[in-house]
């Protein structure tokens, strides 16, 4: 049974923290075992074993909470696009009105960003040191290069508008195929004649090569930090570019090794990027699905296939990275099947949790009597002896991972539930 007693279980009994609270906006006294956890992490990254579950959502909520108001964080980190993000950094600064972000958020797949960067928005009102909002992925979740490139094209018309015509082609082959995320835009960039896909590649390396070559010119013609923007954008479009090929070739089953990491180490780099745009003394609450903020490679099928966000950063950070997994023992998740057809092009199937299966962290959890609970894993992963789970919740489905390597702390929600406007 997956609730029979085992010594990673003994050990989770004694160490784990109970919590009390859901509510984003109940006390957090509860977490207070979190503080000395996290210790002087500068990135603690919360993620999810799913997106679009209530309890998830309302658990990093109150994560965000503690770590701002009791520990000084300074930025919110999102599994969002890099470009996309500085609007709604703009907005969570004061800008606009309270009914934009709404139109701001139009047409991004529902991922939670839109109650956190509320509460980030109220709470700068009165503080005197505003938390910044930081946008991490791919544009459009891997669905289009355009909100990355328009942007780049209005600064090169006017630090380099010789370069124009370069940059309107890429932006004409991107709209042949951009979509609102990866599921509705990789079928139709595989329909792309194989010389237009090639003419993309070609001119985004171009151009990216071509704004680094002329930094001194560029900045002098407009503004440094504008530059260093257009220039992430161009390495996160190429990056984006990149995934479309991983991915069309790993479905043709020509795939090369963990090619799909190209998305990856672009997220890791927004990340980094943004912590040293913002200085000495930042701290950063970055929220992603489980299987981003992971230290250790993903494998399935034995077949390594992904080198995670979470592992760049932790080579990059050592221990000032800090990896908190969320899952549930029971309840339902959210799986998420393709649909052209659907408007993001995915459906999402409201999927009741089987029983954990014997090895996951979620049976350990059960195994131990722990219904909602925060448990520490760099303490039992010193001990060196103690064999921990090798897996965790995905979806419905399991991720074969060290999870004792994979993560410096787990929190069980207790159970799960889908977020009616996901269905």
């Amino acid at each position: 049974m997956s609730d029979a007693p085992t010594p990673f279980a003994d050990w989770l009994r004694e160490h784990a923290s109970s919590l009390t609270h859901l509510d984003p906006a109940a006390p957090l006294d509860d977490l207070e075992p979190l503080r000395e956890l996290i210790g002087t992490a500068r990135v603690v990254a919360v993620g999810e074993n799913s997106h679009f579950i209530e309890e998830f959502a309302a658990m990093r909520g109150r994560v965000l909470r503690f770590l701002v108001e009791r520990c000084g964080f300074t930025v919110l980190a999102f599994e969002y696009g890099f470009s996309e993000g500085f609007a709604l950094d703009a907005w969570a600064q004061g800008e606009g009105t309270e009914g934009d972000l709404g139109e701001l958020l139009a047409g991004s797949i529902p991922v939670g960003v839109g109650e956190p960067l509320r509460w980030v928005r109220q709470f700068n009102r009165g503080a005197e040191r505003p938390v910044r909002f930081a946008g991490v992925d791919i544009p459009a979740a891997g669905g289009s290069l355009l909100p990355a490139l328009l942007p780049v094209a209005d600064h090169l018309r006017a630090v380099d508008p010789e370069v124009l015509p370069l940059i309107e082609e890429a932006i004409r082959i991107a709209e042949s195929f951009a979509g609102p995320s990866a599921s509705a835009a990789a079928p139709r960039w595989e329909r792309l004649d194989a010389s237009r896909q090639d003419a993309l590649t070609a001119l985004l390396t171009r151009l990216l090569v071509r704004c680094r070559s002329l930094a001194p010119l560029h900045v002098s013609r407009g503004d440094r930090q504008d530059h260093a923007v257009a220039v992430r954008r161009l390495e996160v479009a190429v990056h984006a570019d990149y995934t479309f090929r991983a991915m069309s070739d790993l479905f043709a089953g020509r795939g090369l090794t963990a090619d799909t990491s190209a998305r990856e180490k672009s997220m890791a780099e927004s990340l980094l990027w943004h912590l040293e745009q913002q200085g000495p003394g930042a701290r950063v609450v970055l929220a992603a699905h489980n299987a981003h903020i992971l230290k250790s490679p993903i494998s399935f099928g034995g077949h390594l296939t992904g080198l995670p966000m979470g592992q760049h950063l932790h080579e990059a950070l050592g221990d000032e990275y800090f990896a908190l997994g969320l899952t549930s023992a029971v309840g339902h998740t959210a799986d998420m099947r393709p649909d052209e057809e659907a408007p993001f092009g995915f459906t999402v199937a409201d999927t009741p949790l089987e029983a954990p299966e014997p090895g996951s962290i979620e049976a350990e959890f059960r195994a131990a009597g722990i219904g909602f609970g925060l448990a520490g894993l760099r303490a039992a992963r010193s001990l060196g002896h103690l064999a921990g789970p090798d897996r965790t919740r995905l979806q419905s489905a399991y991720l074969q991972v060290p999870v004792l390597d994979a993560f410096d702390a787990v929190l069980d929600t207790g159970t799960s539930t889908v977020a009616p406007e996901a269905l």
